[in-house]
């Protein structure tokens, strides 16, 4: 392969979120079982014939694009494409922004090829909708219309590695927070994503440097704007209000 041989991939799919930004996202799949998305194929790819046995599988892998990161290079906004303003390292969050490792020992989406990877727990396959094969995921770490590239089966028995050793992240972070939340604000989330919107603010969604107690954070999630301030181990949740 020649030095700065470019490949082109075609977008098959967009994931649907109820995250409206990259603020208030797990850091990793699987950290908040309780989201879900859904997979919603390219008119291309709408065909029942291209997902026939994937629900025969509990788990499945994305290969998807980073289309939120800032660019420095002449790229466009919310282009994949190869950076060309690459840098060998990172500040990892987990470690604080505070220490440089390199970026191939992270999964900073700041990579030569903006790709993320994520496994994910199938939920279900809904055959018959108008938009075509949906996938229905649990657990999913994507933004609202994330392109991705391809789908494949989690096999456990090559997958997973028991006697794995995970470097500066060997375990996944405990929920951090105690949220409080009034149920008036609480009630105006739908239903089915009231557990996952209090799981994801348990785990911290702001940056790892902030911690001044009277700053003010929001995020979009579920179509309303999430509005909170950390003081200490609790988290409260000032505001749910429509964008």
């Amino acid at each position: 392969m020649e030095p700065g041989e470019r490949y082109a991939m075609k977008v098959i799919a967009r994931m649907k979120s109820g995250f409206a930004s990259k603020f208030g996202v797990p850091r990793q799949s699987g950290l908040v079982k309780e989201l879900r998305g859904r997979i919603i194929f390219e008119p291309p790819y709408r065909n029942r014939d291209a997902v026939r046995g994937l629900e025969g599988f509990s788990h499945i892998w994305l290969i998807w694009g980073f289309d939120r990161v800032k660019r420095t290079d002449s790229a466009k906004a919310g282009a994949i494409s190869a950076r060309e303003d690459w840098s060998p390292t990172v500040r990892p969050p987990r470690l604080g922004g505070n220490q440089r490792l390199g970026v191939f020992a992270t999964r900073s989406p700041f990579r030569p090829n903006p790709i993320g990877l994520s496994a994910v727990e199938l939920e279900r396959v809904e055959a018959d909708s108008p938009e075509g094969p949906v996938v229905h995921v649990r657990g999913a770490d994507l933004v609202d219309g994330t392109p991705i590239f391809d789908i494949k089966p989690y096999l456990a028995y090559t997958d997973a590695h028991s006697e794995a050793v995970s470097g500066f992240a060997p375990a996944a972070p405990e929920a951090a927070l105690e949220v409080e939340i009034a149920p008036e604000l609480l009630a105006r989330i739908p239903e089915p994503e009231r557990a996952a919107l209090t799981a994801i603010l348990a785990q911290d969604p702001r940056p790892r440097y902030q911690h001044d107690p009277e700053r003010v954070y929001g995020f979009g999630f579920a179509g309303y704007e999430i509005r909170f301030r950390v003081s200490g181990a609790r988290l409260q949740v000032l505001d749910v209000a429509a964008p």
